[in-house]
C-alpha cells in the first residue's frame, strides 16, 4: 500500500464504507453475527519526516468516569493498538488507536488491523458502557 487511494480500493471491495472523504475512511464492521457494529477509522497522517502514516483507530467511550491509571495500565501491556483522547462534537472520549507506515504496509496487515481494532474495540466498549453499543 503506497497511498491512501490504494487503501481505500481494497477496504472498499472487503468491508461497508459509511464514510469515504479524502483521506478518510470509516469501515463499519459487523460483530457477534449482527449483534454488535464497531466503527473503525482510517486517515492518512504525515509525520515529522515527511512520511505518510495510517492511523486505525475506533472510538470506544465518553472520557467522564473512566479511571485513567486504568487505561494507561491497559496501554502499557497491550500488544497491539493504543489509548488516545480525540474530541467527537466537543466531547472528548476515549479511543484506540494504531499507526502504521504506508511503506511496510500489505493489504493483509491491513484486514489484520481492521479487525483487530475492530473486534478489541468493541470489548473495550462493552466493558466501558456495562455491555452498551454505543457507537
Amino acid at each position: 500500500m503506497q497511498n491512501f487511494e490504494q487503501i481505500r480500493g481494497h477496504l472498499q471491495g472487503k468491508y461497508k464504507l459509511t464514510t469515504s472523504e479524502p483521506y478518510l475512511v470509516c469501515v463499519q464492521l459487523s460483530l457477534a453475527q449482527g449483534r454488535r457494529h464497531q466503527s473503525i477509522f482510517l486517515s492518512e497522517l504525515v509525520g515529522d519526516d515527511g512520511r505518510e502514516y495510517l492511523r486505525v483507530n475506533t472510538v470506544l467511550a465518553p472520557m467522564t468516569g473512566i479511571d485513567a491509571r486504568r487505561m494507561l495500565a491497559f496501554n502499557w501491556q497491550s500488544r497491539v493498538g493504543y489509548l488516545a483522547i480525540g474530541e467527537l462534537d466537543s466531547v472528548p472520549y476515549l479511543q484506540l488507536c494504531e499507526n502504521r507506515p504506508y511503506d511496510t504496509l500489505t493489504a493483509s496487515e491491513l484486514d489484520r488491523l481492521v479487525l483487530e481494532i475492530g473486534g478489541l474495540g468493541d470489548q473495550m466498549e462493552r466493558m466501558l458502557s456495562a455491555g452498551g453499543d454505543l457507537l
